[in-house]
């Protein structure tokens, strides 16, 4: 028996990619999974897969870019399976350019995709496990956003791109302290490996080895943590963003506040140069923005 028997879960973009090993080691632990994707043969593929080997799960494309169509998500899996304990936000787009090259289409397409998409699918979800809440009814809900790398520290020619995930991480750090309540988690995934976005940028970096060892980016090296999140053993984690690829796992340490220097009095302009000079000094240095 796997540590998700009897849970739903539904996991976006899961057609190829992160999403589709995701939504396999799901099904592969006991979960009942809804494998959303706008791509209606690759969700299929999954769910074929899945059930060859024995899982339960449904295709759906509704898109999670739109709040009615995102609701029709939710209750597609309470209409399959009867319940629901998790969503996996996966689902994920990039439009690549020098911050001056940047157009507004290039801006709204990837906030749509990731913030919005975000918040769509996890807001009819949490608004569902509310309302069990307060009738008593007993409670273990998951939200798992992805974030990445980039959104931690920033990556160059990916600024709408970074600044999407790092919504997603200040997203999910409310979510977990409004959604503690009603007995729901919320967790953020920053994770490597091969997938539709890294496809002709990144395939010599991220090719399989050729002697047959270790695939450090095997999108499957991430599922196991995203199966351990949506399970009942990950009770009382929330508000981290695990960062993880290959064998490697740790949890990030983000913005926080510093040293602080309190004059007890308003700062004259011409005083502040000196003190952030040591301010910045004493301060451990920040990871460099990817490419720079």
């Amino acid at each position: 028996m796997g540590i998700c028997e009897g849970r739903v879960a539904i996991v976006t973009g899961a057609g190829g990619g992160l999403g589709r090993a995701y939504a396999k080691r799901l099904a592969a632990e006991g979960a009942s999974v809804v494998v959303n994707d706008i791509n209606a043969e690759t969700a299929a593929t999954c769910v074929a897969e899945i059930e060859a080997d024995g899982g339960k799960a449904i295709v759906n494309t509704d898109n999670i870019t739109d709040y009615e169509a995102a609701g029709n998500i939710v209750k597609a899996a309470l209409a399959e399976f009867g319940d629901l304990h998790a969503v996996v936000n996966n689902a994920g787009n990039n439009r690549d350019r020098m911050f001056t090259s940047l157009t507004p289409d290039d801006w709204d397409a990837v906030m749509a995709v990731h913030l919005k998409g975000h918040f769509c699918i996890s807001s009819h979800a949490a608004k569902r496990w509310r309302v069990m809440s307060k009738e008593g009814k007993p409670v273990s809900g998951r939200i798992i956003n992805t974030s990445s790398g980039a959104g931690l520290q920033g990556s160059v020619a990916q600024s709408n791109y970074a600044a999407a995930k790092g919504g997603i991480l200040s997203l999910t750090l409310v979510q977990s302290a409004e959604l503690a309540r009603y007995g729901v988690t919320a967790n953020a995934v920053a994770p490597q490996g091969r997938t539709g976005m890294t496809a002709g940028v990144f395939d010599e970096m991220m090719k399989p080895p050729e002697d047959g060892g270790f695939d450090v980016f095997d999108p499957a090296n991430v599922a196991p943590l995203v199966a351990w999140l949506v399970s009942e053993q990950s009770d009382g984690v929330t508000g981290k963003c695990f960062e993880m690829y290959g064998g490697k796992i740790s949890v990030a340490d983000g913005w926080r506040t510093g040293e602080v220097v309190d004059k007890g009095a308003r700062w004259e302009p011409a005083e502040l140069g000196e003190t952030i000079s040591e301010l910045i000094e004493k301060a451990p240095p920040p990871q460099p923005v990817y490419g720079s």
